[in-house]
């Protein structure tokens, strides 16, 4: 009954999404955002100037009342969301920088998690590019149902839409989240945690007053806003916790990666760098990895031998089994228990 259930949901979810697009004349977004909103309300719908018209109010009535939230579980009700951002994103057009983490690599970051930083109870996790939310609750819901761990989150994001469907996300599926609407690279309100976690934008930081207090800024130019925002998750990981971040492939071969490197260097260990399977990425040179930083500190010690290698294809089980193990045996030899 699972997938069905989620299906059903992600239907209500287009459909109410669609009759108050047509009907407010907002984007797509918006109006999953209103409509999302709507149910975690208990079908209450907000009406400004007449709007939604009353023969709309019916019809969205009609659709809340065969929704029961309760019939799915927690993770069932991000995928239906999640069906629904999607949507969103090929009606909106969404540039690329905005475009949700596709669960499949949701699902690698959460598994490196769990097998390398051994979160506890209550620990913490930020994603400083949090978006719509996918990976963080990607990771929240799996390591929660992997091993029963219930960990705090914290987002932060610029984009008020964003930052809106993520927190419908959190009111629809009730995870342990702070949200926050604001710059990533000023000064945070957020505590220390024990891991950080993003998918970085790719692009260049405009404000570069602000970039220079960060030892990855260029000398010259604007800097790379994911080299800031690297470096920034690390100022508010603690000592010996872990970074995870989604970087592209060739993130050190790129005439700004000195200043990356020279920081990295001197702030952390670089544990790993694993590329994402390419069947993930329809342009070779837009494949991406995963990079695994842990800060100095505490029993952290750099690894004799940093991770490198591909994750197989997904449809080679068998060789991802053996990726697996491999990162399994990895983890035994090199990081502090």
């Amino acid at each position: 009954m699972g997938q069905k259930d989620v299906e059903a949901l992600y239907k209500h979810l287009d459909t109410t999404a669609m009759l108050l697009k047509r009907d407010l004349d907002v984007s797509y977004m918006d109006a999953l955002i209103e409509t999302g909103e709507n149910i975690v309300d208990g079908g209450q719908i907000k009406v400004e100037d007449g709007l939604p018209h009353e023969a709309i109010r019916q019809q969205l009535t009609t659709s809340y009342q065969q929704i029961n939230l309760k019939r799915l579980t927690t993770d069932e009700i991000r995928q239906a969301f999640q069906l629904a951002i999607l949507r969103g994103e090929r009606t909106d057009a969404i540039q690329a920088n905005h475009q949700m983490t596709p669960d499949a690599i949701g699902f690698l970051v959460a598994y490196l998690i769990e097998n390398l930083a051994g979160l506890n109870d209550q620990e913490q996790v930020l994603d400083l590019t949090v978006g719509t939310g996918n990976l963080l609750y990607t990771v929240l819901n799996r390591l929660f149902t992997a091993s029963g761990v219930n960990l705090k989150g914290y987002g932060i994001d610029n984009d008020d839409t964003m930052l809106a469907l993520a927190n419908v996300g959190a009111r629809l599926q009730h995870p342990d989240v702070e949200l926050f609407h604001q710059d990533a690279i000023e000064d945070l309100v957020v505590p220390k945690v024990d891991v950080s976690l993003a998918d970085l934008p790719i692009g260049y930081y405009p404000i570069d007053e602000r970039a220079a207090k960060f030892a990855t800024h260029a000398e010259t130019g604007h800097s790379y806003a994911h080299h800031l925002l690297i470096e920034q998750s690390m100022r508010y990981t603690k000592a010996a916790g872990f970074g995870f971040f989604l970087v592209p492939s060739l993130l050190f071969q790129s005439q700004e990666a000195t200043e990356l490197t020279k920081w990295m260097t001197s702030a952390t260990y670089l544990q790993g760098l694993l590329n994402l399977p390419r069947e993930l990425f329809q342009d070779e040179k837009a494949q991406k990895a995963i990079l695994i930083l842990q800060n100095k500190g505490g029993q952290a010690k750099q690894a004799k031998k940093v991770m490198l290698g591909e994750f197989p294809s997904f449809k080679d089980q068998a060789g991802f089994q053996r990726f697996v193990a491999e990162i399994s045996e990895w983890k035994e030899k090199n990081i502090a228990q």
